[in-house]
């Protein structure tokens, strides 16, 4: 296969998967109940309260945050003695229908567990991935360069040929094609770029501001904020639990259903 049959089968299939991808209306949504506890509504929502050996803990359900389900989350320290909040002591364990305990996909041998986000890395993060991006960026400007440099070769060899008026019409049809696929990928590229980086700004964001941070609660106080559990797209109840190490271990289920609807059109 020559260098200018390779261009056409490229674009020919990055058209195609573009097609596909822009054929899939219906997204999968998650939500969550909570079913243990004292469980009360409160402006339409649905909030638990559950308490161990002073230590209180009312919990939502917020909203479904990319890789993560979001826990509006209140912590009460009743006891005597300040206390050390950290958002990852939050654990969950993935229950089946009949709340029975499921294998991790990972790992069989092994129930799945899994633990709550910790901010404070998750924010560390931020900068790791900005670089990352702006290498993958750096990466497809030389794929294009070649693409392009591959695609002019081919349209000056060819057309430095005697051809029919036919055979120059073809070529300029085929050529002008792979100079538009190439601006159109260049534009997504640019595109991923500015999304992902978008992206990042609201993960910092995220972290930095709406989580729920690691501090001390002194008696008598409380803290809220957003507790970030990785989803479990198996599970239909999560059964969640605050971990105080030899002090308390608060538990929550919640009950979990995936939705699917369909995906909002965007506007052009």
């Amino acid at each position: 296969m020559n260098t200018f049959s390779t261009l056409k089968s490229f674009f020919a299939t990055g058209l195609l998967i573009g097609m596909l991808s822009s054929c899939a209306p219906m997204v999968t949504t998650y939500q969550l109940k909570p079913v243990s506890g004292d469980v009360t509504t409160i402006d339409g929502r649905s909030v638990t309260k559950a308490e161990q050996n002073g230590i209180g803990v009312v919990a939502s359900f917020e909203r479904e945050d990319l890789e993560f389900v979001t826990l509006d989350i209140e912590i009460k320290n009743f006891t005597t003695q300040p206390i050390e909040v950290n958002p990852a002591d939050f654990h969950l364990v993935g229950l089946g229908t009949a709340k029975d305990t499921l294998s991790d996909p990972l790992n069989p041998a092994l129930p799945l567990n899994r633990v709550a986000a910790d901010p404070i890395y998750e924010a560390s993060r931020m900068g790791f991935k900005r670089k990352q991006e702006e290498k993958r960026l750096k990466r497809a400007k030389v794929f294009n360069t070649i693409l392009m440099v591959a695609a002019v070769a081919s349209d000056v060899s060819s057309s430095s040929r005697s051809r029919s008026y036919g055979e120059y019409v073809n070529n300029r049809i085929t050529h002008n094609v792979a100079y538009q696929g190439i601006a159109i990928k260049r534009a997504i590229d640019y595109g991923t770029f500015a999304n992902r980086m978008q992206r990042y700004d609201y993960e910092e964001y995220r972290w930095r501001e709406l989580a729920l941070k690691a501090n001390s609660l002194a008696p008598g106080e409380s803290v809220r904020g957003f507790v970030y559990l990785p989803k479990v797209q198996g599970a239909r109840y999560l059964a969640i639990t605050y971990n105080l190490p030899e002090q308390a271990t608060v538990p929550l289920l919640f009950e979990q259903k995936l939705v699917q609807q369909r995906k909002a059109r965007q506007r052009q």
